[in-house]
């Protein structure tokens, strides 16, 4: 499966895989090195620490190169003629809370839903993508199928 990234984010997560790699990766193993010195290493706390803090490291290596290796460049295309895509402000109704709401597409990297920038491939993000004003969409929320229409979309920048 493609991951849609921006230039931007993907020098964003490889500048932090480079960190992992070539600053906290050494650390880490430093950490490990001299927790050793304290003996015993079934009761060394320090030891334990550090080698669950490396399995983590390693994890968050590991997820950052499978995403970069699937990465596909997207730019922002702002003859969209009204669509929804990576970039877009869109305003919705949402049908099912009867409310109103502004959602902003970004990807995944940029994702934060508290200040209401969903990614593209989120179930809201997936549902709006390629929608116009009118348009009514469907997504699946853990309460059930939620419906919205979509009211505004503006242009934005990545």
């Amino acid at each position: 499966m493609q991951i849609n990234l921006t230039r931007a984010a993907i020098e964003k997560l490889k500048d932090e895989l480079e960190t992992l790699e070539k600053t906290e990766r050494p650390r880490i193993a430093e950490r490990i090195k001299h927790a050793r010195g304290y003996g015993d290493l079934s009761e060394n706390y320090e030891y334990h620490s550090a080698k669950e803090e490396q399995g983590l490291l390693e994890a968050r290596i590991r997820e950052l190169r499978a995403v970069l290796s699937r990465a596909i460049v997207v730019e922002h295309d702002s003859n969209n003629s009204g669509q929804v895509q990576l970039g877009s402000r869109v305003t919705v109704y949402n049908k099912t809370w009867d409310e109103e709401i502004v959602y902003n597409i970004v990807t995944m990297v940029d994702a934060d839903p508290t200040q209401d920038k969903i990614s593209d491939q989120s179930p809201i993000g997936e549902a709006l993508m390629g929608g116009k004003v009118g348009d009514t969409v469907t997504f699946q929320a853990p309460a059930g199928p939620q419906e919205m229409e979509i009211r505004k979309v503006e242009s934005a920048q990545l």
